[in-house]
């Protein structure tokens, strides 16, 4: 078994040679039944290494080691994945350790039957846990104990929260290395000025107490495939890995254990729509959704959560 280095650069998290996933602020998109494109990036959220401040964490979080990032409550984010297509990764995603493509428990184990992984880079990125047709439910940061998070709905408690990431290398000899081609040389090639590619990114159109951690739960519906893997689950070694626990902390809770400020307010659905930020389409036609996920698809969004509570006279 060989396990895969985790580093922290420039506020994304590396695990391997290849593989990188970076946090992305987000508007929260309307939570009322309606399905929604993909949202804009709004910046990447930032992140801190566990061990760098173990003296001002709790146990648990220097147990689960991994890195830190901040949120608001009800903030919104995506996952961007970087990688490299000609020697893909699989990747499985967990919150609060339940399994965000099929609603399973989160476990190291790849299953080929019932698709439990990603392909990254060929899927570039993702919003929510698995509804289902195209569809998924978008992230949304709730406080752990509220009820609200998908781990609280489908295990009856809430736990760990946070996100959980596996990265696994491909079988030795799947996908062979290509000879090394300039950028300079590929323009040659094509008859056109040497250019560096653009950046793969969603803006292209235009001493803490225990307590304090945040689960994600599930916000409106948004329109995403999850591909499914065209190479089969055997291309994949399952033991060569790099692991990752994904704390999510109040920004109140960051600055107290980073002393770093705390991040900006994040922007209103007014203040979106004042700025001109524009939603995004995928053309992948070409490409299979995997199934739905009966667990999942019974989580509520925080917007049912908030009306069932309104109905029954809690608030």
């Amino acid at each position: 078994m060989a396990r895969l280095d985790v580093e922290v650069r420039n506020d994304s998290l590396h695990i391997g040679e290849r593989f990188s996933v970076s946090f992305i602020r987000t508007l929260r998109i309307p939570d009322d039944g309606r399905t929604y494109p993909l949202p804009a990036g709004l910046g990447r959220f930032p992140v801190a290494r566990i061990q760098d401040h173990r003296d001002r964490v709790p146990a648990e979080w220097r147990e689960h080691g991994g890195v830190m990032i901040p949120m608001y409550q009800r903030e919104a984010l995506w996952l961007n994945f970087g990688g490299a297509h000609h020697k893909p990764n699989a990747v499985k995603v967990g919150v609060g350790k339940v399994d965000a493509l099929t609603g399973a428990p989160f476990t190291m184990a790849l299953d080929g039957a019932r698709q439990n992984y990603l392909v990254a880079p060929q899927q570039p990125w993702l919003d929510g846990i698995n509804a289902g047709d195209g569809m998924i439910r978008q992230f949304v940061a709730m406080p752990l104990g509220s009820g609200y998070t998908v781990e609280g709905q489908v295990t009856g408690e809430e736990r760990f929260g946070g996100i959980q990431l596996v990265c696994f290398e491909p079988k030795p000899g799947r996908f062979p290395e290509p000879p090394p081609v300039t950028y300079a040389a590929a323009a040659e090639m094509a008859g056109a000025p040497a250019a560096a590619p653009a950046a793969d990114v969603r803006q292209r159109a235009g001493g803490v107490r225990r307590g304090t951690e945040m689960g994600l739960g599930a916000g409106g519906r948004m329109q995403q495939k999850l591909y499914e893997d065209p190479f089969g689950v055997d291309a994949w070694d399952a033991d060569t890995f790099g692991r990752c626990f994904i704390h999510i902390v109040n920004s109140e809770t960051w600055r107290e254990i980073t002393g770093e400020p705390v991040p900006p307010t994040p922007v209103t659905a007014d203040a979106y729509k004042a700025h001109g930020h524009p939603w995004f389409g995928l053309y992948d036609e070409h490409l299979t959704d995997i199934p739905a996920s009966d667990t999942l698809g019974a989580v509520k969004s925080v917007g049912e959560l908030d009306a069932g509570k309104v109905t029954d006279g809690t608030w």
